[in-house]
């Protein structure tokens, strides 16, 4: 599934394509998304110009005149900008035509994205309005993550994985970040001191402003919005490397199944 740093790369990848253009027509192929898309949409949309491109988790808000378009890619989806006159591929479920002469397409093979038209503050969306802060603001800091690991016992793998804590730290990230940060991923949450919460949070942001740069991570079908998969899986160091000799230490990374998600780990590096 893509997570915040795919989604952040899709955001960049389109915005300087479709920022200040005009909708001509929403084309939508298979209304039958997560959510069906709503028969009005089209022609709410029509003739509105582009204010830019936002996120919000995993969440992309495109900002119109009167009012924003948020999208989620799901499992499978992607986002692309190319000529309108394109060929449609099988899995294109919409295109977002442009007077630019392009259109913004939506593929995506699992249907599990979805599209939904906003004319409200997008802050207040059912599907946005519990989410708590991004990793990568100010107000996700040592203390804010040491006030919410006390008195929990749940992992910390599957804490700072939680949305309701902490956004857009998927499976593979919050792997390399604890890795990072040399805290076992199994360790109950209130255990962290309040010096491992801090470099526990230094690391996710470094994790993940470093898979932004390298435009993400594709395992299986995620393309960046030209086309090209996402490059930070060269750069990881724990995650599918089960069996494998650690990069820092040589001891072999230890694989197991927690709560149905792969987990990898150093066992000499992380206590």
């Amino acid at each position: 599934m893509p997570e915040l740093p795919e989604v952040e790369t899709t955001r960049r990848g389109i915005e300087p394509h479709i920022q200040g253009c005009r909708v001509l027509a929403l084309a939508v192929h298979e209304p039958r998304l997560r959510w069906r898309v709503e028969a009005e949409m089209p022609a709410q949309v029509a003739g509105q110009a582009v204010q830019g491109v936002r996120r919000r988790a995993k969440y992309l808000l495109i900002d119109l005149e009167r009012g924003s378009l948020l999208l989620h890619l799901g499992m499978s989806g992607s986002l692309r900008v190319m000529p309108a006159a394109t060929p449609r591929l099988t899995h294109d479920h919409f295109d977002l035509q442009l007077d630019s002469g392009n259109t913004l397409r939506f593929n995506d093979p699992r249907r599990f994205g979805s599209l939904h038209y906003l004319t409200e503050d997008p802050a207040q969306h059912p599907l946005l309005r519990k989410l708590a802060p991004e990793p990568l603001d100010d107000a996700f800091d040592a203390a804010y993550l040491h006030r919410v690991t006390r008195k929990r016992r749940v992992a910390i793998k599957l804490l700072i994985m939680n949305s309701h804590l902490v956004v857009g730290v998927g499976n593979i990230y919050a792997s390399e970040a604890l890795f990072r940060a040399g805290v076992r991923p199994g360790r109950a949450a209130k255990s962290l001191t309040r010096e491992e919460c801090a470099r526990l949070v230094k690391a996710i942001r470094a994790v993940l402003a470093m898979a932004i740069r390298f435009g993400g991570t594709t395992l299986r079908d995620y393309v960046g919005a030209d086309g090209k998969p996402g490059y930070f899986r060269r750069k990881l160091y724990v995650y599918e490397r089960g069996g494998e000799p650690c990069r820092r230490c040589a001891t072999p990374i230890r694989h197991l199944v927690h709560s149905q998600r792969s987990t990898y780990y150093c066992p000499q590096c992380q206590a």
